[in-house]
């Protein structure tokens, strides 16, 4: 399910003319033209801090916990009616100041590529009788290693939750925040019960720049426009 491309409210200005936001409130819950984000490239980066030792040997350390992605819009512009397009979002969002939702084509459902969101996707947490609020999250396997990436923009309308093998129902069974990706049961899951759950999802960004060039002769000539953006904490 498509999210539709809403303009928010415009965000009022401080006295002295500026406008302000937190981290909260910077976030426009639209997504990016899904069209011109097909054609996009980029993807997950990691910081790691290496620290080469005198003898041959090397120490290494991240300070993040989870990966950052990055993407370039701009490879994805085909016509001149894109460009328009991409001018228009960039002012609604007033470039790096909101956040928006971004589909990522190559990363954006629980399933693999080839197959349809199940609710047994992806096992989120395990009952203990008490909690009954989860996060949405996805795993990365490779050898022994598992990655948990949290969920915070699943896509309403593609999220399918259950309790082992039994499928729940939404607004009867479970809520979801479609904010953050927090799922809340009406009764929490018995102890030892594992809570799944799949879905598609879009990746929380922003533009990566306050300045888009843009040149109709340039751009009929085979150039596009380089729009960075990149994922935000949310």
């Amino acid at each position: 399910m498509e999210l539709t491309d809403q303009i928010p409210a415009p965000t009022p200005a401080t006295q002295s003319g500026q406008i302000s936001s937190q981290n909260s409130a910077a976030f426009h819950e639209v997504r990016f033209p899904a069209s011109l984000s097909f054609g996009s490239i980029g993807g997950p980066e990691r910081r790691t801090d290496v620290v080469a030792l005198a003898n041959g040997f090397e120490e290494r350390n991240t300070p993040w916990a989870h990966s950052r992605r990055r993407y370039d819009a701009g490879v994805g512009l085909r016509s001149l009616e894109d460009i328009e397009a991409l001018i228009a979002f960039f002012e609604a969002r007033q470039g790096q100041m909101f956040g928006f939702r971004w589909k990522d084509w190559s990363d954006y459902k629980s399933a693999p590529a080839s197959q349809e969101v199940r609710f047994d996707d992806q096992v989120i947490g395990a009952g203990d009788g008490v909690q009954s609020a989860f996060q949405l999250s996805k795993s990365y396997r490779s050898g022994a290693q598992t990655y948990q990436r949290p969920i915070a923009k699943p896509v309403v309308g593609s999220v399918r939750v259950g309790v082992d093998q039994d499928v729940l129902q939404e607004g009867v069974d479970f809520t979801l925040d479609p904010s953050s990706g927090l799922i809340r049961f009406t009764h929490p899951p018995e102890l030892g019960r594992m809570v799944r759950a799949g879905f598609e999802f879009d990746v929380p960004v922003r533009f990566d720049t306050d300045r888009i060039q843009t040149s109709v002769a340039s751009f009929q000539a085979g150039d596009v426009p380089n729009v960075p953006v990149v994922e935000v904490r949310v």
